[in-house]
């Protein structure tokens, strides 16, 4: 099974791939628990490192639900993102009231304990959460109103010298594309970066609605980088108004797929991670009436991951005859070595990190393939839509010389389009991959976007 998973093919382009994690199902549900542990390589808790978890009184410290994510993460060989340090939602009621002259002493007391926790366990800091409105002004929270503009650079210092090896973030939501609100985050990091202060990421959460990916994601992500520091999706997921219709969960692959492609052409891009592990316990339903299918489907919807390794160029030699080819919604796929439960748009995401797009939910309702050439063969930046800069996919995950030329299947596939399907996915060259290298949050994702501009820090 775990020549297969979702981390490895990830892996192998030097990206991760992630999922927020609740700590009330790790263990308690098996699925959930089975799916976290083998397909994710990053894991961020959802809701057991925010402050009103950890230091729910002023010097009282409650570690135990975090230690559980780091636990975890290392029995199974994954990373942690610490999410979050300083944010204005989820913050217990005796910060916000107290005198303005003490909240910075707090702010770096609880940063420096927390931080200090988990020094050397984890991987990347989301030091401050959402500190920008839509129209990239400051959000005049608690520490902005007490303590100015620079309460960020002071929570980037506090965090580094805590935990001097973690990457420390900023993160936010709408800041995806081009508009007034990355517009603020960016020059906010380039001023940053000028005096010095130890800012190493910017977390794009992701949080979409169906058919909203901005068109200018990949533009964003290349002119954060360009200021040098590593940009992430952190937190995505893709709602859409229910019940899903086929042509919604096609939409929706379609939107998964730019995302996670955007990504592989952005070399500072380190990964992707999705907010919940699937649509059972994601938290979009319980904020937006009559929405859901974010992450598209259920852990306990079987889907093939054989028949996506086999894509990927993967699978045993020889697939077992257990394996089905004859894709329809809500299939019922023969269990075989290599083949897990796994939800539609993580299967999407698999198969765009090796270099096939799959744009259709449960039904398949298309398959193209995205290189040209030969296994062997080096893609075009044509045929990879990525800068001649960036550096190509492994081989192991190019596609196959029988697929060159792209390849449809339209609609719910039949037997004459299954056997094109099995065309492409049952006679890829065969190679091993890569060895392994090394609660609900209150997220309120608005779909308007304001115009460009700028803002003065004054730091």
């Amino acid at each position: 099974m775990g020549r297969y998973l979702l981390r490895r093919l990830a892996e192998r382009d030097g990206r991760y791939f992630g999922a927020s994690l609740n700590v009330d199902l790790l263990g308690s549900s098996v699925p959930y628990t089975d799916v976290a542990k083998s397909q994710f390589d990053m894991v961020t808790p959802e809701n057991a490192m925010k402050w009103d978890t950890i230091e729910p009184a002023n010097g009282t410290f409650n570690f135990g639900p975090g230690d559980q994510v780091v636990a975890f993460a290392q029995q199974h060989d994954a990373r942690v993102r610490g999410h979050n340090l300083v944010w204005q939602s989820q913050l217990p009621s005796w910060v916000s009231a107290l005198p303005a002259d003490q909240v910075r002493a707090a702010m770096e007391s609880h940063i420096t304990a927390e931080a200090g926790h988990y020094r050397g366990k984890i991987y990347a800091w989301d030091v401050v959460n959402e500190p920008f409105n839509e129209d990239g002004t400051l959000q005049q929270d608690v520490f902005a109103t007490a303590m100015g503009p620079g309460y960020i650079a002071d929570a980037l210092r506090t965090a580094h010298a805590a935990d001097p090896r973690a990457k420390l973030y900023l993160n936010d939501f709408n800041i995806e594309g081009i508009n007034a609100k990355s517009d603020a985050m960016y020059n906010l990091v380039k001023t940053l970066k000028a005096q010095g202060v130890p800012i190493g990421g910017v977390g794009l959460e992701s949080h979409f609605v169906l058919g909203q990916v901005p068109s200018t994601m990949r533009a964003n992500m290349a002119r954060f980088a360009a200021l040098g520091v590593d940009v992430a999706v952190t937190e995505l997921d893709d709602r859409m108004v229910l019940p899903a219709t086929d042509a919604d969960l096609a939409q929706q692959a379609t939107d998964y797929a730019a995302v996670v492609d955007n990504c592989l052409a952005v070399r500072r891009c380190v990964g992707v991670t999705q907010w919940d592990v699937s649509d059972a316990d994601s938290w979009v339903s319980g904020f937006f009436t009559g929405q859901g299918a974010a992450t598209t489907g259920t852990i306990e919807t079987p889907y093939s991951w054989l028949v996506a390794a086999t894509a990927l160029g993967v699978a045993p030699a020889s697939p077992p005859t257990a394996l089905k080819v004859g894709l329809s919604t809500g299939a019922n796929w023969s269990k075989t070595d290599g083949e897990i439960p796994k939800h539609n748009a993580g299967l999407v995401l698999a198969l765009v990190l090796g270099g096939v797009l799959v744009l259709g939910g449960g039904a398949w309702a298309a398959i193209k393939v995205m290189h040209n050439g030969s296994a062997n063969a080096t893609p075009s930046a044509s045929a990879t839509g990525k800068p001649a800069a960036e550096p190509a996919l492994p081989t192991a995950v190019q596609a196959p010389a029988q697929a060159s030329a792209a390849v449809e299947a339209t609609a719910t596939p039949t037997a004459s389009n299954s056997a094109q399907v099995q065309a492409v996915l049952g006679k890829t060259p065969l190679r091993p991959p890569a060895g392994h290298a090394a609660a609900r949050p209150q997220k309120k994702p608005g779909a308007a976007k304001a115009q460009a501009g700028s803002t003065d820090f004054g730091y």
